[in-house]
């Protein structure tokens, strides 16, 4: 399984995440970092600014990562979505809740 990954070494449950999703030899991620690259920044921030999954994201000032896209177009925010494991607390929000 091939899965793209948006997030940042910065966000608690990205870091955790990442960290499953690589010691898995099952799937082939691609971890995107809007955090070190203004060219990923701004692809998120297209993807995040038009899909109607990120509404109640960008109401509540969530960032809306980790975000993950699978090789069938799919979009989510929990990696529990796709596999058999425990999700972590949520998208980092401004609050600090989600991180």
């Amino acid at each position: 399984m091939r899965v793209v990954m948006y997030g940042t070494d910065i966000c608690i449950d990205c870091v955790n995440d990442k960290k499953i999703l690589v010691n898995r030899e099952d799937i082939e991620v691609e971890f995107r970092d809007i955090t070190k690259d203004i060219g990923t920044l701004k692809e998120f921030l297209r993807i995040r600014d038009i899909s109607p999954m990120f509404e109640d994201v960008r109401k509540s000032g969530s960032v809306g990562i980790p975000l993950y896209i699978l090789e069938d177009g799919t979009m989510t925010f929990e990696i529990s979505d796709f596999l058999d494991v425990e999700s972590g607390f949520g998208s980092c929000s401004i609050d600090k809740k989600g991180c």
